[in-house]
């Protein structure tokens, strides 16, 4: 398979391939330690906290089928009312069941969910990945992820109150969001990337079309940004995550490629950054723990997940 020579060269930089072993499942995840999440209980100061999660119903869901069975939640009772004893009038229970895509909301995605050239991160064959689900990199892997975040607010940082369709992120980009939150990155930080995509799904005339394209995000070369600090994850509050259409027309969402299958490095898509952003451009502190643990999907290719920000 010829591989695009702009992609070639940095997915040789940033590649950690056996960097913890050739077992290793968890990939950046494996830079939070005890030391990052002491730096992120160090971060909490007033108690503020933030959810970070889209609701989950099939009304307020962002999925229009461009990604073939990735479908909004659906809910449905099992159970209304439902006596538990002889006497109906003493103990009566309701409940419910939920059908959706784990990636269709606010989400983490494993590792195993992108391959290519036949392989997954740390070179496990893209055939692990069954009708059962992924035997290698699954989501449950993902036991807690619990660190210092810290949000990088690129669209605030330009002077804009969102970017403009299509933008693409630049290095300098991410290092002028930390210069102006004050921040400094530390081995095992979780990275917010703000690009205020999300405001087209909250302003009257919710807009799916214009949340989904065209979309700012990522580029190839913010892959060795991240590679440098030691980030654990990134997402961002968009649905591709990477900008959209892509940065070369003939490499087809290649940030996908190079931070799950080279770097190993978990991304999260589709996360409600707006209301975290406000209160810290309004206090200075661009600091925070952070409580994103996926749900233990047992070979799952992706979780949905409500992330906790308090500071």
């Amino acid at each position: 398979m010829p591989i695009p020579a702009p992609f070639a060269e940095v997915a040789e930089r940033v590649r950690n391939w056996g960097r913890w072993g050739p077992d290793d499942q968890l990939g950046t995840l494996n830079f939070i330690d005890e030391a990052a999440r002491r730096r992120a209980a160090a971060s909490v100061h007033s108690g503020k906290s933030f959810a970070l999660g889209l609701p989950l119903s099939e009304a307020e869901g962002i999925q229009m089928g461009f990604i073939e069975g990735r479908v909004n939640p659906t809910r449905s009772m099992i159970q209304v009312n439902h006596p538990l004893s002889p006497d109906p009038d003493w103990i009566c229970a309701s409940e419910d069941v939920v059908t959706l895509a784990l990636q269709c909301a606010t989400h983490w995605d494993a590792l195993a969910h992108a391959s290519y050239g036949g392989s997954l991160y740390n070179g496990y064959p893209a055939t692990s990945v069954t009708e059962a689900g992924a035997s290698l990199c699954g989501i449950h892997h993902l036991t807690t992820v619990v660190s210092r975040g810290i949000l990088l607010d690129v669209a605030r940082t330009l002077g804009l109150d969102r970017l403009e369709p299509g933008y693409a992120i630049s290095p300098d980009d991410l290092s002028a969001a930390c210069a102006a939150g004050g921040i400094t990155p530390e081995p095992g930080d979780i990275v917010l990337v703000r690009t205020g995509q999300m405001a087209h799904l909250t302003e009257p005339g919710r807009d799916l079309i214009a949340y989904t394209w065209p979309s700012p995000g990522l580029t190839i070369e913010t892959a060795e940004w991240f590679f440098a600090h030691d980030i654990a994850a990134v997402a961002t509050d968009t649905l591709v995550f990477e900008v959209y259409p892509c940065q070369y027309d003939d490499i087809y969402l290649p940030v996908h490629l190079l931070h799950l299958v080279e770097m190993g490095l978990t991304q999260g898509q589709n996360w409600v950054l707006d209301a975290l952003a406000a209160d810290c451009a309004a206090d200075g502190q661009y600091s925070f723990l952070l409580d994103a643990t996926p749900l233990p999907f047992t070979g799952g290719l992706g979780s949905p997940l409500n992330p906790v920000a308090l500071k």
